[in-house]
């Protein structure tokens, strides 16, 4: 009964797999403070930058709208060409911040998670239209997380807002002392850096808050023992997987036999379609045994690795087509190719000994030899 219970406890990270599954249907972490944050800090030093020039903008524009005369008002192309005043000098680096705002409120949205759409999403789903469920979501655990996140918030910038009048108190009632239009500049300076130092407070929430969402998304991601091992019959079984794993097996296979290719006595070669490496010790067989064979680039990788560790490379076309269709790794040669096999053997053994103590240079084989019949490929 115990073990039942812990293999329903959601104690294990979540796979590749269901975080996978997971972003299909829309489930990332998101910091929704993380956007807001980004963008009342965007607006704010937006405003300090471009602050100056917009308010000048607007004085013109102003200036231009109250100075107009009853002519130019019931005139067509001067009223044509106030508005196209208003429109180049306010309208369109306006709409150009507010579609930076726009930019910076996506983006701030997407840095934590992705971008991800899921029409499943977007689909009913009953346990939300259910009173009761419902009603557990306003008590649940989520609800809680959600009040305390708003306390904070508002503790913050109202300290923040505190610190600030208290701060800036005096200079507030300086402003009412003195004369237009430098007061107003003043004031508008003053406003600009209390709105950028207020923003700056949510930076607080959001580094706590971000955090937060990674590691409770991880959490409702986490799996049972026994999820993990259902999830992994299902992947076993499906076809992209095994095509995976086949390929992950040959590619072992062919790492191990590349390893012994310096371990052979010698390599029989077609000579550039075929490589065999043959090895003959008596401790461990009766007969010469294949320790790794291939075709084309595996062929040139095993006279590569060959070269590089000084393993003698014989041509014997018939012989390397014979031995390659034939033998198996690992496994000893078929008898009609014992008398062909053992004349490349001798020639190498001599001609190791005559590379080590000179003499006569040994005769070398004939390139085609004879193969039985039933053994020619």
């Amino acid at each position: 009964m115990a073990d039942n219970d812990t293999s329903q406890e959601k104690t294990e990270e979540a796979t590749p797999r269901r975080r996978e599954q997971a972003r299909e249907k829309g489930q990332v972490a998101r910091s929704k403070e993380l956007g807001t944050s980004a963008v009342l800090m965007s607006a704010a030093v937006g405003f300090a930058v471009i602050g100056p020039s917009l308010g000048e903008s607007l004085m013109s524009v102003m200036t231009n709208l109250f100075t107009m005369s009853r002519q130019e008002i019931y005139d067509t192309n001067s009223l044509f060409n106030i508005w196209m005043m208003v429109f180049s000098e306010l309208a369109i680096p306006m709409a150009s911040f507010v579609l930076f705002l726009a930019l910076v409120a996506f983006l701030g949205n997407v840095v934590l998670g992705g971008i991800t759409f899921s029409a499943k999403a977007f689909m009913p789903k009953g346990n939300k239209m259910n009173p009761i469920s419902g009603f557990k979501r306003m008590f649940g655990v989520q609800a809680l997380v959600e009040l305390t996140k708003g306390i904070a918030k508002f503790s913050v910038v109202a300290l923040m807002a505190y610190l600030l009048l208290s701060y800036y108190f005096t200079d507030i009632l300086t402003l009412s002392q003195g004369h237009l239009p430098g007061n107003v500049y003043n004031a508008l300076d003053l406003l600009v850096w209390m709105f950028i130092l207020l923003c700056s407070s949510t930076v607080i929430i959001v580094v706590i808050d971000v955090p937060f969402q990674i590691w409770n998304h991880n959490k409702q991601l986490r799996m049972t023992k026994q999820e993990i091992k259902d999830e992994y019959k299902d992947t076993e079984g499906q076809p992209e997987v095994k095509g995976r794993v086949r390929q992950m097996q040959r590619e072992m296979a062919q790492r191990r036999m590349m390893a012994e290719v310096p371990n052979a006595d010698v390599i029989v070669v077609n000579p550039e379609h075929y490589a065999v490496a043959v090895k003959y010790d008596v401790t461990k067989a009766a007969a010469p045994y294949v320790l790794a064979k291939g075709v084309d680039d595996v062929a040139f990788k095993i006279r590569e690795i060959a070269r590089e560790h000084d393993v003698a490379i014989v041509s014997a076309p018939p012989l390397a087509r014979a031995i390659y269709h034939t033998t198996k790794i690992d496994q000893e040669i078929p008898e009609g190719l014992f008398t062909a096999v053992a004349q490349v053997l001798a020639y190498v053994f001599q001609l190791r000994q005559y590379q080590q103590k000179g003499g006569k240079r040994p005769t070398p084989i004939p390139v085609n030899q004879p193969i039985p019949d039933e053994l020619k490929y």
